[in-house]
């Protein structure tokens, strides 16, 4: 059996995320001109795929950082409890963050970490996001750079999880329901 037929529908395809990526970035390397060592701060493990496609469109020179962060523990939806299992190596004071992620649902984590960043000295903090998915949000939260605003749907593939599978399949998808509620 093939991870793709555990797919209900396509929603955004390889195509459209290259599209994205590459626009994203543009956008980026305009607004960050004169910004001195910009962080990019990639939150494990669903912000890889797109994170890596992303800075290659972002002509600047930026530092590389990640976090490994996590609310949802196994679940489908987040369970509020934000842990940090990986920190940052380098120090925020006084520097621009930009945090990229694969996905903003319940804005719980984001909030959460800009809280943090903001607490430990970080100049400015701004959230790039592949997903936006506003109808899933329980925090008031809005990315500064979104790459396509998605239903309220379960979505797996390009980083993003369902039990640690699926993140490698090169396109978002709708992961079909029998899958999880097993």
């Amino acid at each position: 059996m093939s991870l793709h037929d555990n797919i209900e529908s396509i929603l955004v395809s390889e195509k459209e995320i290259a599209e994205i990526a590459e626009r994203l970035g543009k956008q980026i390397t305009e607004d960050y001109k004169g910004v001195e060592r910009p962080i990019l701060l990639g939150l494990l493990k669903g912000c890889v795929p797109f994170m890596s496609d992303l800075q290659k469109h972002i002509d600047l020179p930026i530092e590389i950082e990640y976090m490994d962060v996590s609310s949802y523990h196994g679940s489908i939806t987040s369970s509020g409890d934000v842990k940090i299992r990986k920190d940052m190596n380098t120090s925020v004071s006084g520097r621009d963050i930009l945090i990229a992620e694969d996905i903003v649902d319940t804005g719980k984590t984001l909030d959460t970490i800009v809280k943090l960043l903001t607490h430990r000295g970080a100049k400015s903090v701004e959230v790039v996001t592949l997903l936006d998915k506003p109808a899933g949000r329980v925090i008031p939260f809005t990315p500064k750079y979104i790459g396509v605003t998605i239903p309220k749907a379960f979505v797996v593939g390009y980083g993003l999880d369902y039990d640690e599978l699926y993140r490698n399949i090169p396109y978002v998808g709708i992961l079909k329901p029998e899958i999880y509620k097993k």
